[in-house]
């Protein structure tokens, strides 16, 4: 059965194929982003780590449990690519404003 993900989570997953800006898109306008330990904040800042990450690897991110805690919503999804220890399963911890995300922290 596939995976219902909240629109702004899915839209997050799909532009995660395209660049920085579709990613930054996802985002309100003050949101953080948090990705092996740095933290980047605002849409540009956003941007700029997705266009990072995209350069240095290529990889797919597919979505494979939803679990909802208190106001945050955590996806688990297979990460694969050309990147040492591929593939791996991340968790990726989701708070939602609106119809945006508002803070995203991705964790082993």
């Amino acid at each position: 059965m596939p995976l219902t993900l909240p629109p702004p989570i899915a839209a997050y997953f799909t532009a995660d194929a395209a660049d920085g800006a579709a990613v930054a898109d996802c985002f309100t306008a003050d949101a953080v982003v948090i990705d092996e330990n740095d933290t980047h904040q605002g849409r540009d800042a956003i941007a700029r780590w997705k266009d990072a990450a995209a350069a240095k690897f290529s990889y797919t991110a597919q979505p494979t449990a939803l679990a909802p805690q208190g106001d945050r919503l955590i996806v688990t999804a297979r990460v694969a690519g050309n990147f040492p220890g591929s593939p791996v399963d991340l968790r990726y911890d989701f708070t939602l404003t609106g119809d945006a995300i508002a803070r995203l922290e991705i964790v082993p």
